[in-house]
């Protein structure tokens, strides 16, 4: 099976704890609960910035890892958040 990932933040959606939600309460299949919920995006972000929050979530995640590469990361990020529905 493919990976979903958000089409906001490009998460990996990989468990229904990390869904959002459409008004409602209903499962939302396109974005994390991070990103929506009930039905509303949770915060006004141009792509650029989407990119940068989550540039600093990665560096958090990533942090003890001699592997993650900070450049590596945000050149791949400008690349797939383009093809995301929010930025599209």
């Amino acid at each position: 099976m493919d990976k979903i990932f958000c089409q906001s933040c490009g998460m990996p959606l990989e468990s229904d704890e990390v869904f959002g939600t459409n008004k409602g309460g209903s499962k939302n299949n396109d974005y994390c609960v991070y990103c929506y919920k009930e039905g509303e995006f949770t915060q006004e972000a141009t792509m650029d910035e989407m990119i940068q929050i989550s540039l600093h979530h990665m560096k958090e995640m990533f942090k003890d890892s001699p592997d993650f590469n900070e450049d590596e990361a945000l050149k791949n990020m400008q690349g797939f958040f383009p093809k995301l529905k929010r930025w599209a």
